[in-house]
């Protein structure tokens, strides 16, 4: 029965490799022709003046200043490279991956890349509603790793999935030899003018695990986009209180007609969380707060220059926050005014 078995299984998998082979040789000769090899390089600028209204004190910055450079290698082998030269004074290197699409519907990544987890930690600057990231994208979300992942659509279906396991150290940390990994994986559903996702994540900062649970729901028509974010952070062997954040925000926009803008657009956001540990351990060996529990307004208008191959926003953001009375807040997490600028090439 066991070779019956085994040459079943043996059979089903030459053709499954056989089947696929096929559809790539396919798809390779029709799109050979529209094969370009040429890199394409985009980038980000973000500049911004700050203003923390409670101690009357104000600061410029250059947030953000992204080069990206993606391009193919073979009609279904592809890259990515990313670094920012200055996020807020400091270099970053983000990504450096390459892939291959088994089929068009499956692909495999392998480098330093962000992890499938959480929509509004997912997206990029350019992409941003606001000024800053949500409590969940910011205080919860681990964003980047060095890792595999795979990433696969059912056509016709509206559903995509990406998973993969990532090093536990940063991505500053290459050379370390790991006894465990990190792991995520999201899948969302599209249908109609909305999506629902839900992601998984399981990380360890240092020496304890933690679990999160995430979920969203998004619905976009005409001038509207309304998105809601829950995460759920479990600390494992009881090292610290669950973690809850959430995000709920909403877009209105419009054309308009000026020299320089053809769109404007209104937002307001309501965010927060409770007592938040990103991990690491105290001299004591225990886990700390790093983030008090607090909850945040945001309000802010955009005026928009966006064109087919570039972009620009000009955004003003008034976060307030509300803290317990009790609590030590550094200026950083107060109440400000953020006036930014926001260029895409």
């Amino acid at each position: 029965m066991d070779k019956v078995v085994a040459r079943v299984l043996l059979l089903l998998s030459t053709i499954s490799v056989t089947t696929i082979h096929t559809q790539a040789a396919d798809q390779a000769d029709t799109q050979e022709k529209s094969f370009d090899y040429i890199p394409k390089v985009h980038g980000t600028v973000r500049t911004r003046y700050e203003m923390a209204t409670e101690d009357v004190m104000s600061r410029f910055q250059v947030r953000t200043a992204r080069i990206a450079v993606s391009g193919n290698v073979a009609p279904f082998i592809d890259y990515f490279m990313q670094t920012d030269f200055n996020d807020r004074g400091s270099y970053t290197f983000l990504d450096a991956w390459g892939r291959v699409a088994i089929t068009n519907d499956i692909r495999i990544s392998m480098g330093q890349m962000r992890i499938p987890f959480s929509v509004d930690a997912s997206r990029s600057p350019h992409q941003y509603y606001f000024a800053n990231h949500s409590t969940v994208g910011k205080l919860v979300g681990q964003q980047r790793g060095v890792g595999g992942k795979i990433a696969v659509a059912l056509p016709g279906t509206g559903l995509t999935a990406e998973a993969g396991v990532f090093n536990t150290h940063s991505i500053t940390r290459h050379k370390v030899w790991e006894r465990t990994m990190d792991a995520s994986c999201k899948a969302r559903y599209t249908f109609g003018n909305m999506f629902v996702e839900g992601g998984f994540e399981s990380v360890m900062p240092d020496s304890i695990r933690i679990n999160q649970i995430d979920g969203a729901v998004h619905w976009g028509t005409g001038r509207w986009m309304i998105e809601g974010e829950y995460l759920y952070k479990h600390y494992t062997n009881n090292s610290f209180k669950p973690t809850h954040a959430w995000n709920v925000m909403a877009d209105y926009s419009m054309p308009i007609r000026t020299n320089t803008f053809n769109r404007m657009s209104f937002q307001a956001r309501y965010d927060g969380v409770t007592d938040n540990s990103q991990g690491t351990r105290d001299s004591a060996g225990e886990l700390y707060i790093t983030q008090p529990r607090h909850q945040r307004a945001t309000v802010g208008a955009t005026l928009s220059y966006i064109h087919p191959k570039v972009r620009a926003d000009v955004r003003i953001n008034y976060e307030n926050y509300f803290y317990p009375s009790d609590t030590e807040v550094d200026i950083e997490d107060k109440n400000k005014l953020v006036l930014e600028l926001v260029v895409r090439f």
